[in-house]
C-alpha cells in the first residue's frame, strides 16, 4: 500500500526483483538504492533490471539522489592539523574486503617487494594489532604514517569511497587507486598521489620512497590544507548539508505530484 518502496539492492537477489518479485503497484515509485559498485554488482548496470525502477539513490553523480561518501561538516575536519610521523612509518595500508575488481591485492603486493608497507587489515596482514577499538584505533594508526594505500575494490566513475577521505583527515597522503575522476572528489590540489599516472607499481614504490626522504617536498601534499576547498568539492558538501533520506523523500514528493497523486 506504500506510495513508494526503496530496494536496497545489494542485499537482494536479482531474481527478487526481476522475476518472482513483487508487482508494483499502479502509480507507486520504486526507488533504486546502492553504495557499492555496479563493478561488483553487474546487474546494476542492467539497463532492462534498472528500468524497473523510477528513481536511483547511490554514489554516481548521475543519480536521482546522490550521495556521496562525503560526510556533513567534514571541511573542519579535513582542516586539521598534521600529526608528526613515527620513525620508519612510511606507508600503511587496510584492507579487509575480498572484493578485488581493481587488482589491488596484487598491485600492493608489487608494492610490498620494493618497499616496506606496513599492513593491518584482514588480508595481506603483517601487523598485530593490540587494543583495536575500531575507526579510532584506524584514524590514529593512519595518522603516525607518511602514505596511506587508499585502494578501492573496483575501478568506476564515482565510486570513491571512505578510503580515499580518511587519510586525509587523519594527516597522511593517500596513494589512491580507484575512479577514474578522482580529481572531482578531492578537497584541494596536490593533496594525493594517483596510481594510475605511474607506470608499474614498482616505480610508484620508488617514487614514494624518494618523497619520503624529501621533507620540503613531502610538506607540500599539505599545503592545500591552508588554502580554500576546491570548488567541485564544496558541491559535494553543499549536497550532503541536507540529508539524503530527506531529499529523496522531496524527490518522491515531486515524482507522485507529477503522477497525479
Amino acid at each position: 500500500d506504500a506510495s513508494a518502496i526503496v530496494f536496497h539492492l545489494p542485499s537482494l537477489p536479482p531474481d527478487l526483483i526481476i522475476r518472482n518479485g513483487p508487482k508494483k503497484k499502479d502509480g507507486q515509485v520504486w526507488v533504486a538504492w546502492y553504495m557499492e559498485c555496479e563493478s561488483n554488482y553487474p546487474y546494476l548496470s542492467d539497463p532492462v533490471f534498472i528500468s524497473r525502477f523510477d528513481l536511483r539513490m547511490s554514489y554516481r553523480l548521475d543519480s536521482d539522489i546522490v550521495v556521496p561518501y562525503v560526510l556533513k561538516g567534514m571541511e573542519e575536519l579535513l582542516k586539521g592539523s598534521v600529526a608528526d610521523k613515527y620513525p620508519g612509518n612510511i606507508a600503511n595500508a587496510f584492507i579487509s574486503s575480498p572484493y578485488n575488481k581493481s587488482g589491488r591485492l596484487e598491485y600492493l603486493m608489487r608494492i610490498m617487494s620494493v618497499m616496506d608497507v606496513h599492513s593491518y587489515g584482514k588480508l595481506l596482514r603483517n601487523r598485530i594489532i593490540d587494543n583495536d577499538d575500531g575507526y579510532r584505533f584506524k584514524m590514529d594508526t593512519i595518522a603516525r604514517y607518511k602514505f596511506t594505500f587508499a585502494f578501492e575494490n573496483a575501478i568506476a566513475r564515482d565510486y570513491v569511497t571512505e578510503k580515499f577521505y580518511e587519510p586525509l583527515v587523519a594527516g597522511s597522503v593517500p596513494v589512491y587507486l580507484g575512479a577514474p575522476n578522482i580529481s572531482d572528489f578531492a578537497p584541494g590540489d596536490n593533496c594525493f598521489i594517483d596510481a594510475s599516472e605511474w607506470e608499474s607499481p614498482e616505480s610508484l614504490a620508488r617514487y614514494l620512497l624518494e618523497l619520503a626522504r624529501d621533507e620540503e617536498l613531502y610538506s607540500g601534499y599539505f599545503d592545500w590544507k591552508k588554502k580554500p576547498l576546491l570548488r567541485k568539492f564544496r558541491r559535494l558538501l553543499e549536497i550532503q548539508e541536507v540529508d539524503p533520506y530527506i531529499r529523496l523523500c522531496m524527490k518522491v514528493g515531486e515524482l507522485l505530484e507529477s503522477k497525479g497523486r
